[in-house]
């Protein structure tokens, strides 16, 4: 099976070179960038000989935004460690430039693709002493290729879904050889615990999800926009997705039957997207505006679509209710949701449809706490906003308490885990 792997890998690679080219004209990819995907000259290697080089690869923003806590940690701890950090995503490219460019022991590069060559040349190259995944990143080539360099492996907030462990199962030699690999493997439940460990995982632990750790400072909001959203009756859709602005511009429709200075801001999950969105809601004689970072929000706008990364808290710490996407569409209902945490960290109430594989976990916290609610379709999430704009004025936040207590504890938890695999003891 792995031989198989490598041989596609390789018989595939040049058409992968191609399809990557396609991409930057569609602007999926970082048309400076993406050739660090694919070609060993564009490594672009960082060498500090007196530092020790810690490789963290996370795919896309929720899991990029994820680690941010774990790796400020380490480096809070002044020991002699330097930082990788990979993305797959141009979203998540986008953001890295914003939150590590004032520091210089922290560099961002895109992912390579995992072809057997390329991965013994990246490690080869950048000598990582210590490696974590995130999520559910399982490249069999790196895995492999680390092991065979004795580069100890660590799995971090590893999600493992039902579909995928019956997929790995079909395989379970292949499986095995993998999974065994790791050195620890930090769970985001009790389900992936159970499931890797059926595939002869080691050192499993789970301490809870990490998304739930803060990664944001509140004071750290940008109150440019202050003015005009405290007088507003506003929500924010984040996390839409392609199909899901359909529906958040027929919800919309139905509040401004009821509530003239009804303000919706839009957070398309994929960036190209803007344009089209904008054209969906001015077809419809909505006043929109694109907003750029440190755009001021205008007086008469009706419809902000946000054009900028990192920055949606500077939104949840105005509005009462939010809406996250990714949860309406049914044909990803196995890969569905988007990470609802820092808008319930804000005291907002949380709504989502009916599908969201990803974060059920959080979700049903949330539900515990009545800070979470599903929605069926737009006419049910548009009346719950309508009883929510009744009350305007200032929000709770005896929740958003809870929610800290948690991460905090979260964050030690992984810490002592995370502190434990970087001194060897758990190798």
């Amino acid at each position: 099976m792995i031989l198989a792997y490598r041989t596609l890998g390789i018989f595939l690679y040049p058409m992968l070179i191609v399809f990557l080219y396609f991409r930057v004209i569609f602007k999926k990819e970082d048309p400076k960038r993406f050739k660090e995907k694919i070609f060993v000259s564009h490594f672009n290697v960082v060498k500090k000989n007196n530092l020790k080089l810690i490789w963290f690869h996370a795919a896309s923003v929720g899991e990029f935004k994820s680690i941010i806590p774990i790796i400020e940690q380490i480096n809070s701890g002044k020991k002699n460690f330097h930082f990788l950090v990979t993305t797959s995503t141009l979203s998540s490219g986008n953001l890295a430039k914003i939150k590590f460019k004032n520091i210089n022991n922290i560099y961002h590069r895109f992912f390579p693709l995992d072809v057997d060559f390329l991965m013994d040349k990246f490690l080869n190259l950048w000598q990582p002493e210590k490696i974590f995944l995130v999520d559910s990143e399982i490249w069999p080539n790196l895995i492999l290729k680390a092991k065979k360099k004795k580069i100890p492996l660590a799995l971090i907030n590893a999600r493992l879904t039902s579909k995928s462990f019956k997929r790995w199962i079909k395989f379970s030699k292949t499986a095995e050889k993998i999974f065994s690999i790791f050195d620890l493997c930090l769970c985001s439940n009790k389900e992936t615990k159970n499931f890797l460990e059926k595939l002869h995982a080691k050192n499993t632990e789970y301490n809870g999800n990490i998304k739930l750790i803060d990664s944001n400072n509140i004071e750290s909001v940008n109150d440019l926009n202050s003015g005009i959203l405290s007088k507003k009756r506003l929500w924010v859709a984040a996390s839409i997705h392609k199909g899901e602005d359909l529906f958040c511009l027929k919800t919309h429709m139905e509040l401004k039957k009821k509530y003239s200075d009804a303000i919706m801001i839009i957070a398309p999950r994929h960036i190209e997207n803007v344009k089209k969105i904008n054209s969906l809601f001015i077809n419809q004689n909505f006043k929109t505006q694109i907003l750029n970072q440190n755009d001021k929000i205008a007086e008469n706008a009706e419809v902000v679509i946000i054009n900028s990364f990192g920055n949606l808290h500077n939104y949840f710490k105005y509005a009462k209710s939010v809406f996250i996407g990714k949860s309406t569409l049914k044909k990803l209902k196995y890969d569905s949701g988007q990470n609802p945490i820092e808008a319930a960290r804000l005291n907002c109430k949380v709504y989502h449809g009916p599908y969201i594989s990803n974060f059920r976990e959080l979700y049903e916290i949330l539900e515990r706490k009545k800070i979470s609610y599903e929605i069926n379709d737009f006419k049910d999430l548009s009346k719950n906003l309508i009883l929510d704009f009744k009350e305007p004025g200032m929000k709770s936040n005896s929740e958003a308490n809870y929610i800290k207590e948690l991460g905090e504890s979260i964050l030690a938890k992984t810490m002592g885990s995370v502190d434990n695999f970087l001194k060897n003891e758990t190798n």
